[in-house]
């Protein structure tokens, strides 16, 4: 007989208000999964990690660096109480239970007054799974659903042998649906996951409860970590017998420094494997309605980096030699410098009247087509707000997808935003 019998439901949070308090790891699996579903996400807690300050950077949810306060809670629907402080999590618990809010506790769940289940979807299905307080089994039970619903049955999986070592997962250009059933089950295994910011963050509340997370975020101008120490980490958790997942956003050999990971191992004698991602530069245009090749107008397609400005000393590229180039070019990493990168390549010999496009958020909810030309580019960016991350794509394939934007082939004056 159950000790805590439950009574489960869906819970509908879009637009209304919840409270994680606690900016640590335990908040960072559980609020992407408030974003996606639209709950107005409200943190409080005096530090956070990486990859939650960058989702109040990006006015995804709302940070309040501070402690918790109990007026936090008024005119709340649900609350995490997610420190590591027993008697912070105690306030939590009473002033929820005083505002009759339904309460999770990430220290003692028998100190709750909710439960979060094991969380998994698949073809519009959502599968949740509450097992009495053990988590592992809740995981475990919830991955056989998954695994027999993109089978095709409902037949629990047999457990893999897991021998320690590295895998590299590509987890696509955003959308956790577009991870590789490879990727996944590979994530689903791992006992350590070392995961980048723009990794597909709603499968890390899929994650088995005792899985450790380690997160190295890249925030622009904020915090990071560095290549070398990325490559220390998976090494030394890999020799300590761990099956080791790094995980990263669209594939790890397309500017994602994968190969060096792959060095490192391999002079470590750890053993590595990659499961490639489906690549941005590709996959985000294609989303969008735009290809980057089409018979009769573009043959080839360059992508580049666009992390440095032309003229830096580091850099590269060749702009001038980009711009005598009439094929398509997909610009990553380049939304900061895009005005003197459209520059250069009109200094080079592109025409200033050369249609691009600016795919922000690409194949995520909020994903927005801003059009315009070389030569508008620079005001584009700015009328619209466009920030990181975002894919430029410049060619004549921009027109063929968007012709009613570019019609009378001088000047190419009708631009503008719209969803993609």
């Amino acid at each position: 007989m159950d000790d805590f019998p439950t009574y489960p439901s869906g819970l509908l949070l879009t637009g209304r208000r919840v409270v994680v308090v606690g900016g640590g790891h335990v908040a960072q699996r559980r609020v992407p999964q408030l974003i996606a579903v639209g709950a107005d996400v409200h943190v409080v807690s005096p530090e956070v990690t990486p990859a939650i300050e960058g989702m109040a950077g990006a006015g995804e949810i709302t940070w309040h660096e501070r402690g918790f306060t109990d007026a936090d809670l008024d005119e709340t629907w649900y609350v995490i109480a997610a420190t590591d402080a027993t008697e912070v999590n105690e306030r939590v618990s009473a002033a929820a239970e005083v505002r009759r809010i339904f309460c999770v506790r990430a220290d003692d769940a028998t100190r709750a007054t909710a439960w979060t289940p094991a969380v998994g979807r698949h073809a519009g299905v959502t599968v949740a799974v509450l097992g009495q307080r053990e988590p592992q089994r809740s995981a475990a039970v919830r991955d056989e659903i998954l695994e027999g619903l993109r089978e095709g049955t409902i037949v629990a999986r047999h457990q893999r042998d897991r021998a320690p070592g590295v895998v590299l997962v590509g987890g696509g250009p955003g959308n956790p649906e577009l991870i590789s059933v490879a990727g996944r089950k590979a994530l689903m295994e791992a006992d350590v996951v070392v995961a980048d910011r723009l990794a597909p963050r709603e499968l890390l509340g899929e994650l088995h409860a005792d899985v450790e997370l380690i997160d190295v975020a890249k925030l622009p101008r904020g915090r990071s970590a560095q290549q070398e120490e990325i490559n220390r980490v998976i090494v030394d958790r890999a020799l300590a017998g761990k099956l080791v997942v790094r995980f990263k956003g669209g594939d790890n050999f397309v500017f994602g420094r994968g190969y060096e990971e792959v060095l490192a191992c391999r002079e470590a004698g750890v053993p590595v494997t990659v499961i490639p991602g489906l690549t941005s530069p590709i996959a985000v245009p294609a989303i969008a309605g735009i290809p980057v090749t089409h018979r009769g107008v573009a043959h080839e397609f360059t992508v580049v980096s666009g992390h440095l400005p032309p003229g830096h000393p580091e850099s590269q590229v060749n702009w001038a030699a980009l711009g005598t180039m009439t094929g398509t070019m997909i610009l990553m990493m380049a939304v900061e410098n895009a005005p003197a990168i459209a520059a250069a390549l009109v200094e080079g010999g592109r025409s200033a009247d050369t249609p691009v496009a600016v795919i922000c958020d690409g194949t995520m909810p909020g994903e927005r087509t801003v059009l315009a030309t070389l030569g508008t580019l620079p005001d584009q960016l700015t009328a619209h707000g466009v920030r990181a991350p975002a894919i430029i794509v410049v060619g004549e394939v921009v027109a063929v997808a968007h012709p009613s934007a570019f019609d009378g082939r001088a000047g190419r004056a009708a631009t503008g935003s719209r969803p993609s």
